[in-house]
Formats: C-alpha cells, structure tokens, sequence
C-alpha cells in the first residue's frame, strides 16, 4: 500500500524553482515602482521650483535681474532632483507694473535611469506672479 505522499507526487524543490523565477520579476516590479515615485517626486519639486522662481523674479526692480534671481531660485530648489542644467524661460510679455510675470522651469530628472534604461524625462512646470506694484526700486 502506498502513502498519501506518492499520490501527490514528487513536489521537492518546486517551491526553490518558484522563488528562482518570481523573485527577480519582483526585484524589477519594485524597482519599476521606484522610478515612477521619482518622477512623481520630480514633478512636485519642479512645481514648487517654478512657484519659487516667478515669486522671486517677480519681486525684482528689472527683467535682468528678475531672470537672474529666478533662475538662482529654481536652480536652487532643483539641486538634488535634476541630472542636468534648469532651464528657466520668461513665457510672459514684458516687465511692466501691475502684469503678470511668467516662468518655465524644466529640467531633466533622473527617473528610469535607474534601472538602466536611457529614456529622457524632461520635465516642465509654469507658473505666474503678479509683478509687485511695491517691488524694490533701487
């Protein structure tokens, strides 16, 4: 008479082949999952840096330094997301008092470069500051 072990079968080593091959497909699903949490965390720190950079320029007494302070603002409030250089671009019309003063703030964020993969994420945010009437004057 037999056991009830060899009605099953012989199931040894079936769970070592089960771990053998679904444990990398869940190292990469978590890794996967990872990347996208970057990019989610890129567009909310790009939001934030362009919020940052229209609110400085905005504030300024001139287009020239406005550019330049908005610049320094993005570039400091991206310094730890982007993997390249923040472009910061005017996409409003001129600097006069009492308009609206507007900013594009890209960069190039990490990303899926983590898993090895060469996709470009660049990443774009605007935003828009009312230029103080009360703004510095010297």
């Amino acid at each position: 008479m037999k056991g009830p072990e060899s009605l099953r079968g012989d199931d040894r080593g079936l769970s070592t082949i089960e771990v053998v091959i679904l444990a990398p497909v869940m190292i990469l699903f978590i890794l996967v999952l990872v990347a996208f949490g970057q990019l989610v965390d890129g567009r909310g720190a790009l939001d934030g840096a362009a919020r940052d950079a229209a609110r400085a320029g905005s504030i300024q007494k001139d287009h020239g330094t406005a550019m330049a302070e908005a610049q320094k603002a993005a570039e400091a409030d991206l310094s730890d997301v982007c993997s390249g250089p923040v472009s910061v671009v005017q996409t409003s019309q001129g600097f006069e008092p009492d308009t609206i003063f507007t900013v594009e703030v890209s960069c190039q964020v990490r990303g899926l470069a983590m898993l090895g993969l060469d996709v470009p994420t660049t990443l774009t945010s605007s935003f828009s500051s009312p230029l103080d009437p009360f703004r510095r004057t010297a």
